[in-house]
């Protein structure tokens, strides 16, 4: 019997005024897969990303979002389950959204009130074995030194690898994470997408979208291109070829990738990283 998929999306859109973001998406993840969501800015991706956990309702119509098998929204109208839903799912931002004044190791323990409840947050009062798994959260990702620090204090490279973290204490199941690195110097950047690819070699589920098509040809097998809200491209990274990158982003992309002929990411071993 076929594996469940862990997202299920069909005839998705979204309208702003007359701008149509999303303009009947269809997108089927599996277990374990590490899928880059790319495209020009403004072509949907962040919008896709939100959708999936009702952060963003579509619009009415035939539209369908679905997560581990259960409805998020269908025609516009979010799930009564929705909740439970979104415990499942851990949300990677740009901006991190840590709250500053606060430790690393709280904003981390943020990510378990979802099961024990927002009280318990607010005085405080967290389970040893959850301030273990916090703290062991911390380790996996490189920033347990920096646990006691004011989180404004931090680099944005510390305070992003902080909210993979804080996904992972949550107990997420798969990680929804929207321009990551957008915001980070190159070896940070590089820090957080091989923490990344790390954990869905471990067997989570990954969904990033990427400004940086030299990154989603790096780290990840399976790339979905968007281009003024549809879907043009959903396939290996080996068969996106140089015609169809211009094709999604214009010929300016040549300046940027190629230099007398040559690939934009060597094939082989770098592209299995």
């Amino acid at each position: 019997m076929p594996a469940q998929p862990v997202l299920q999306l069909s005839h998705v859109a979204k309208t702003y005024g007359r701008r149509r973001a999303l303009d009947d998406v269809a997108l089927r993840v599996e277990p374990g897969e590490m899928v880059a969501l790319i495209g020009p800015s403004g072509s949907g991706k962040s919008t896709l990303l939100r959708a999936v956990t009702g952060l963003v309702c579509i619009d009415g119509g035939d539209g369908r979002v679905e997560a581990f098998g259960e409805p998020v929204q269908v025609e516009g109208r979010l799930s009564p389950g929705v909740r439970d839903v979104r415990a499942r799912v851990g949300f990677i931002f740009q901006q991190f959204n840590l709250v500053g004044r606060l430790s690393l190791f709280s904003n981390v323990m943020i990510g378990a009130m979802g099961r024990l409840g927002p009280w318990r947050g607010l005085l405080g009062r967290w389970p040893a074995a959850d301030k273990a798994r916090a703290m062991a959260a911390l380790e996996r990702v490189g920033v347990a030194e920096q646990a006691g620090q004011r989180a404004g204090t931090l680099s944005g490279g510390q305070q992003q690898r902080g909210a993979i973290a804080r996904a992972l204490v949550q107990g997420a199941e798969l990680i929804l994470a929207d321009e990551p690195v957008a915001s980070l110097d190159p070896v940070s950047a590089r820090r957080v997408m091989e923490l990344l690819k790390g954990l869905n070699r471990e067997g989570m589920t990954v969904v990033v979208s990427l400004h940086q098509v030299d990154y989603a040809l790096r780290y990840c097998p399976r790339l979905v291109a968007l281009k003024a809200g549809k879907v043009v491209y959903d396939g290996p990274r080996e068969a996106l070829d140089r015609g169809l990158l211009i094709d999604i982003y214009g010929p300016e992309i040549e300046d940027v990738f190629w230099d007398g002929g040559a690939a934009p990411v060597p094939l082989g071993k770098e592209q299995a990283a």
